[in-house]
């Protein structure tokens, strides 16, 4: 994957790519990563977590943490996301994965639209994580993280199918939500989640 984008200047010290996952589900936490990859250890295959068959994610993750300069993770809870909105809450679990790396990045390039609020100039890249190598590593770590989470939930939770469809609301979701009504990790913000909690 190549950097395909004009930086002002990133000879000035490292730069952190950011992702998040679980802006969609229903149910659980959002997790953001930050990776500073290592130009002298290039990991092959880096791409959009989605495209990547589980076993590959889980395998090129496992690289990541082994070659990357520094990595870290951030999330925000459910509580957090139904108390600050999805977005705001996307925003912060991405500060805080910045905020955790060991190494301070001189540039942050962030999947998406928006930046968070971080103490180093920050640059939104829409589709980045097809787009810029860090971005797809952070978007890897992210994906691994919060799917693993999603099936220890799953048996914390049983009978909604978490580890399956990672609390996206699918048919069975939504199903489940009708038949058992909402966990204590089923955003209550959310729509679908909100009807099941007033369903008579």
């Amino acid at each position: 994957m190549q950097l395909d984008l004009d930086l002002p200047e990133t000879d000035d010290g490292p730069v952190a790519g950011v992702d998040e996952v679980g802006r969609g589900p229903l149910a659980g936490p959002v997790v953001a990563a930050a990776v500073i990859l290592d130009p002298d250890r290039p990991i092959d295959g880096l791409r959009d977590s989605k495209r990547l068959a589980p076993a590959r994610r889980e395998a090129l993750a496992e690289t990541i943490r082994e070659r990357a300069l520094a990595w870290s993770l951030g999330r925000a809870e459910v509580d957090e996301i139904d108390r600050l909105n999805i977005l705001q809450a996307t925003l912060l679990a991405m500060a805080r994965a910045v905020a955790g790396l060991a190494v301070t990045p001189a540039h942050v390039l962030v999947d998406g639209n928006r930046c968070p609020d971080l103490p180093v100039p920050c640059r939104a890249v829409v589709k980045g994580d097809d787009r810029v190598a860090a971005i797809a590593a952070a978007a890897i770590l992210a994906k691994v993280t919060r799917d693993a989470e999603m099936a220890e939930l799953d048996a914390r939770h049983p009978g909604y199918g978490l580890a399956a469809h990672k609390g996206y609301p699918t048919r069975d979701h939504l199903a489940a939500l009708e038949r058992l009504g909402p966990s204590s990790v089923h955003r209550r913000s959310f729509a679908p989640v909100r009807r099941a909690l007033v369903k008579p």
